[in-house]
């Protein structure tokens, strides 16, 4: 019969990417850090990509109406850039749109008015 190995002595070769980041995220807290960011940056991307795409736009002709360049468009669109509240205006304005940010609460059973 095999032996049953405990969790600590299970080689990283093969494991899960999930678990991985999960146990790179709690012993490293810039790495937490940047994952964090590369969220946001990836949020970002997917809006700007549906966007775009819903108005019909090129990336040339996005980044015509923005007044910069296509390589700047696919930064955007890539999700390792996080852009700055001015560009985010100067998108939203090419696009017909307006920047709304929001500030929400994702901590379960946490009310903001305790």
């Amino acid at each position: 019969m095999p032996r049953k190995e405990s969790a600590r002595s299970v080689s990283p070769i093969g494991q899960d990417a999930k678990q991985a980041a999960a146990r790179r995220r709690a012993s490293d807290p810039k790495y937490a850090e940047l994952e964090k960011k590369h969220e946001v940056a990836l949020a970002i991307a997917d809006l700007v990509i549906l966007h775009r795409t819903r108005t019909g736009l090129t990336q040339e002709a996005l980044a015509s109406r923005m007044g910069t360049s296509v390589s700047a468009i696919s930064r955007l669109e890539s999700g390792f850039h996080v852009p700055s509240i001015d560009t985010l205006r100067k998108l939203a304005g090419a696009l017909g749109g307006r920047v709304k940010i929001d500030i929400v609460d994702y901590t379960p059973g946490h009310s903001p008015l305790r």
